[in-house]
This record gives structure tokens, sequence and C-alpha cells, in this order.
């Protein structure tokens, strides 16, 4: 008998382990889900405008005993998600700046604009052209002879520069008589004339000067 009451007796003292655990997980439940009404029951009333529904899972423990080991398995119950709120970032300081004195700037006066003057015009004195007619010059013209036995006339116009001295310079033929005697005597009387210059201002002055020489059988002069 002795034997027998050993052996049936640890059996039954790990029996009632396993019911003290077992209470104690099922005490732990029924906590766990007081607090969660407690807590919905504390929330303020929501706004008449906006409907929030809350929708509260209880899940219960799932209490697995194996027989090999006798260990109870506990399932975590997932915890609802409850947003944490980011901190605020820190303000940013802002540098002071410096203050600047304001030193007044002096601006010099701009100067008036210079109106130029209106330039004089000085009035130019006329040209007065150069004079080979007058009779105290003596100027002839040589008609050639062979030109006047073959009966030839003709008109010659002359380019000639008048010098400030009263003298031909240059001379230039400016128009032919058609015969070459009568050009070259024209040419040849001219270098030997004599002029009154051309004057500006009573000042004489050197000016081209053209002049037309006739030849006619009726009049040896120009």
């Amino acid at each position: 008998m002795t034997d027998n009451t050993v052996l049936y007796s640890a059996p039954l003292y790990f029996s009632i382990d396993s019911v003290r655990e077992r209470a104690a997980v099922v005490v732990i439940v029924v906590v766990l889900h007081c607090a969660a009404f407690a807590a919905w029951l504390m929330q303020p009333p929501s706004a008449p405008v906006s409907r929030h529904e809350m929708e509260v899972a209880m899940l219960f423990t799932a209490v697995v005993v194996r027989a090999d080991k006798m260990q109870p398995t506990i399932v975590p119950v997932p915890q609802p998600r409850v947003a944490i709120p980011q901190p605020a970032p820190p303000p940013v300081e802002v540098a002071e700046q410096p203050q600047v004195d304001h030193v007044p700037v002096e601006i010099p006066p701009v100067p008036a604009p210079v109106v130029a003057a209106a330039p004089v015009v000085s009035q130019v004195e006329p040209v007065v052209e150069p004079d080979y007619k007058a009779a105290y010059l003596n100027n002839h013209l040589s008609y050639p002879l062979v030109a006047r036995r073959m009966g030839i006339q003709g008109k010659v116009v002359l380019n000639v520069e008048v010098l400030v001295e009263g003298v031909s310079g240059q001379v230039n033929l400016d128009q032919s008589s058609g015969y070459k005697v009568l050009d070259r005597a024209a040419m040849e009387s001219i270098k030997t004339w004599r002029f009154v210059p051309a004057s500006r201002a009573g000042l004489p002055i050197t000016k081209w000067f053209k002049i037309p020489i006739q030849f006619s059988l009726k009049d040896n002069e120009a």
C-alpha cells in the first residue's frame, strides 16, 4: 500500500499545477480585456459630425499543453498600433545681422550741359577770275602763215593755270580746232601772254582758267 501511494502521488501533484497555470492565464486574459474595455469607456465622446468606429478584437491566448514536455505554449496577442507623434523640428536660429550705420553719401552736383556755341559762318569772299583782255597787257595771237595761205581757221579752247605772278603755268588742250597747226600755235601764243591773276579779298591767287581762242582770217586777234 505504501508503494502504491508513492506511485500515484506524483501525477496528482502535477495536475494541480497545470490547473493553477491555466487559471493564471485565464485571469491575465480577463484582466487585459477589462483594461481594454475601461480604456474604451474613458475615451471622450466623438464629434457629432464625424463618426469614428473602433473595433476591439479580443483574442484569447491559446494555451497548448504538450503531453511530452507538459509546458504551455503562449501565442502573443497582437497589440493595436498606436501612432507615435513626431517631435516638432527645433526652431532655426537666425543669426542677428550686424547693424550698419547709414553713412550719408555726398552726391556730386551734375554739371550743367555745355551748349556748344553756334559756329561762326565766315563769309567767303568771291573769287575774281583772271583777265587777259586788258589793253595794257599787249597780248597778240600768232596766226600761222601756212594756215592763212591754206585758208584754215577754227576755235581752240585751252585750260591755263594762271599763277599769282600773272603768267601762265601749265597749259592743256581742252578743245581742239581740228587742225594741229592751229592748236600748236594757240598753245605757243598763250605761253607768252600776261594776265591779271585771280584774286580773293584783294589778294592774288593761282587759278585754272579756260581761254577760248578764235583763229579767223578776218581778225587775227583773239
